[in-house]
């Protein structure tokens, strides 16, 4: 102790000598080196002389730099003298300003040591203050002391859906009449969290666990420790940590689980062991997954803490989305038609829980969406939907891309799933496994899921029958014309399969589609021979084939009427012919039809406005 007391006095010392030399002395420096120059000058006017007399410069050479050089020579004794003024203050003033000066550089840091300061206090070794943090962190607040001292739930957010409301309230009651039902205390687990109600949340998620038992996987304490994280305002509690530890016992890379880890050392005055989570975590990390926008924000301020002088690696773009490969497609011409809806169910059941365990970007949150409704697992896309506008609620383009692919796939508003309920599922159909005839035969009369034309398409592309795969192709482009993800998939699958062009009715390869607010029916089809034929038609004869199944359905809805689907339909199959003139006459008589029924009219116009044709 008296070692530092020494340095401190010697610190003190050193500091007043610098400031009185300071307030004795401080005009010399400056008056030295003003000085100097003024005898430089000097000793130049005197070498110029020299030059012109050796004749190395002519008079009027020398005369010019005399001119220059005196009036540097001026200026330089301008500043010597004025340097030297102050030198004539009164030294008695100056000896008062330098007592008071000792007198608070002392007085004031030993008086404010005493104050902030620790005296006597002994140096902690690095172990001992390890062994402090850690005694610290076991005996920090409990979940409940935490969440004690924080406001209670204040209720939905503003604007929340009613509809949405009274089903999570009815989620409520039918968990309270059968709380052990897992899926339904998940969902509760789910939409709680959703409406901000995150004490409710993670009660419901411990209950799955309870439930669950030996079988709850790293994704449900994951989950549960995210919860609890965000019903503590974000410290992470003695049971957040021991549910974090549960996950990464199951899963060691579980991105999440490592974050909250990281954050929970950070929190707790550990950040030597937080610093390397947080490192290894960000540099093995894809740059969209949830975890790495926080850790970058933050890594530096822990890389300090710890003593580490870290550089994070540079942010790389985000991979496109994986689709289904080209030996997929080509694989499922061979499936049985079950087989192929599994082929594209496990697809999107893989992204969902890709989604669900690691998070994502809004691109990939728009692409299931619009895979679900494409398979016909409308109720679990809507609620996905919803899911999508609560995790992007704050970012206003992402929710505009995730909200044009629910209306591009035909759904109408999010929701969420009751209790209990089950997503629809697509109609079984013949497990035999199919010819290429009978193939086309099928998707020409019952029609089919986007992958049941993607593998009729590399199926006859693989045949070498690459002219019927291209009429195939178009057809398959009518068929899905106001569902841009279908279409996307169907052109991934021909362009893999070595095709330029569909022939025929097709939909546009660039441009904006219509926006219709529920998923048209394709126009009815030709059936397989009409496909055989159309192989061998012209241009101009299979434009007036399509041209033809348009006109038949126009006549109809302009005498007997139907519903805004069809209306919808027949709007967007004459938009891709390009008749707008047309259009706006089947959108006048749609205006007539749905005259007293604005619902309806509403659900045509978004296709009418899309083709230019709306007033």
């Amino acid at each position: 102790m008296l070692g530092f007391w020494i340095i401190a006095a010697a610190t003190a010392l050193a500091t007043v000598a610098i400031l009185g030399r300071v307030l004795l002395f401080g005009g010399s420096s400056d008056e030295s080196t003003d000085a100097h120059d003024v005898q430089v000058y000097r000793d130049q006017l005197r070498e110029l002389d020299r030059d012109v007399a050796r004749g190395v410069l002519n008079e009027d050479d020398a005369e010019r730099a005399r001119v220059e050089t005196s009036r540097r020579l001026l200026d330089a004794d301008r500043r010597a003298q004025a340097a030297a003024a102050p030198a004539t203050a009164p030294r008695g003033l100056t000896f008062a300003v330098l007592a008071a000066a000792c007198v608070l550089i002392l007085g004031g840091g030993i008086g404010l040591y005493s104050i902030a300061g620790a005296p006597g206090t002994p140096d902690l070794p690095l172990a001992t203050r390890i062994e402090l943090a850690e005694a610290a962190r076991a005996e920090r607040a409990t979940q409940a002391e935490i969440e004690a001292e924080l406001p209670d739930w204040a209720g939905p957010p503003p604007g929340a859906d009613a509809e949405y409301l009274a089903m999570v309230d009815k989620l409520r009651a039918a968990m309270e009449e059968r709380p052990d039902e897992i899926e339904g205390q998940e969902l509760l687990a789910q939409h709680e969290g959703a409406l901000g109600n995150y004490r409710a949340a993670h009660a419901a998620m411990a209950r799955v666990i309870a439930l669950k038992g030996d079988d709850a996987a790293s994704d449900d304490y994951t989950k549960y420790a995210d919860l609890l994280v965000l019903a503590a305002g974000g410290r992470v509690s003695p049971e957040a940590e021991a549910a974090l530890r549960a996950a990464l016992e199951r899963n060691p890379e579980d991105g999440i689980a490592l974050y909250y880890l990281g954050l929970m050392y950070g929190q707790n005055d550990r950040p030597d062991l937080g610093f390397p989570i947080w490192r290894d975590l960000l540099e093995g990390s894809r740059p969209d997954a949830p975890w790495v926008g926080p850790i970058r924000t933050q890594i530096d301020q822990l890389a300090a803490m710890a003593g580490v002088d870290y550089t994070p690696p540079a942010m790389a773009a985000a991979g496109p989305i994986a689709g289904p490969s080209q030996e997929d497609m080509a694989a499922a011409a061979d499936m049985t038609p079950e087989e192929r809806l599994e082929m594209i169910r496990g697809m999107v059941d893989r992204l969902m829980d890709r989604l669900a365990t690691e998070g994502g970007t809004a691109p990939e949150w728009a692409q299931l969406i619009g895979a679900l409704a494409v398979i016909g697992d409308t109720e679990r896309a809507r609620m996905i939907w919803g899911e999508a506008q609560t995790v992007y609620a704050d970012d206003p383009d992402a929710l505009a891309l995730i909200d044009g692919s629910a209306a591009n796939a035909g759904l109408a508003s999010p929701r969420a799933l009751d209790a209990g309920s089950e997503p629809a599922q697509a109609a079984e159909t013949d497990a035999t496994v199919e010819t290429v005839d009978e193939m086309l035969q099928r998707l020409a009369t019952q029609g089919g899921a986007p992958v049941d034309w993607a593998a009729l398409i590399v199926a006859l592309a693989a045949e070498g029958d690459t002219e019927r795969a291209r009429v195939v192709w178009g057809e398959a482009q009518s068929a899905f014309a106001a569902h841009p993800d279908a279409v996307a998939l169907i052109d991934q699958a021909a362009t893999d399969a070595g095709l330029s062009d569909p022939v025929g009715f097709s939909a546009p390869r660039a441009g904006p589609a219509p926006v219709p607010s529920q998923a048209p029916e394709a126009l009815p089809g030709p059936d397989a021979d009409d496909i055989a034929a159309a192989a061998e038609m012209s241009a101009e004869d299979r434009t007036a084939m399509i041209e033809g199944m348009v006109a038949g359905l126009a006549d109809a809805l302009t005498t007997d009427g139907g519903p805004p689907e069809k209306w919808v339909m027949l709007l967007n199959s004459l938009g891709q012919l390009g008749d707008t003139d047309r259009a706006a006459e089947i959108w006048a008589a749609a205006q007539d039809y749905f005259a007293d029924d604005e619902a309806g009219l509403a659900r045509v116009r978004p296709v009418a406005e899309a083709l230019g044709i709306a007033e």
